[in-house]
């Protein structure tokens, strides 16, 4: 069975940085893609961005463009958000899923999500 494990969330200052991981275990050769999502208070969850394992084909939400860099390492299988130039309304869970097509995203499986934090 498939296990995504998200990690590096936590509370930062408008302006300031977080990297999120993403650790991925068992059988992936269903795997295509990876993509992070979001889920803020009172919101639906959003694609936030995704990345291809096999050729670097990239996404980014408008939202986040220019701030937010995704990227896999393989031989880790693991796939990271970097994220800079936070503002309050980053502030969600991030959620790592993993999908069999591209696109659009068709999820197999979430993780379990990590908080992020902004304050003004």
């Amino acid at each position: 069975q498939v296990q995504l494990v998200e990690s590096g969330g936590g509370l930062v200052q408008a302006g300031g940085s977080l990297r999120l991981s993403c650790a991925v275990s068992g059988r992936t050769s269903s795997m295509y893609a990876m993509g992070w999502f979001r889920q803020a208070p009172g919101k639906e969850r959003e694609l936030v961005s995704a990345v291809t394992w096999g050729d670097g084909r990239f996404y980014y939400a408008d939202s986040v463009k220019g701030r937010y860099t995704i990227s896999s390492d393989n031989a880790k299988n693991t796939v990271y958000l970097q994220m800079n130039s936070l503002r309050p309304e980053d502030t969600a869970v991030y959620y790592c899923a993993t999908s069999s097509n591209w696109p659009p995203l068709r999820v197999g499986y979430w993780g379990q999500g990590t908080q992020v934090s902004v304050s003004a």
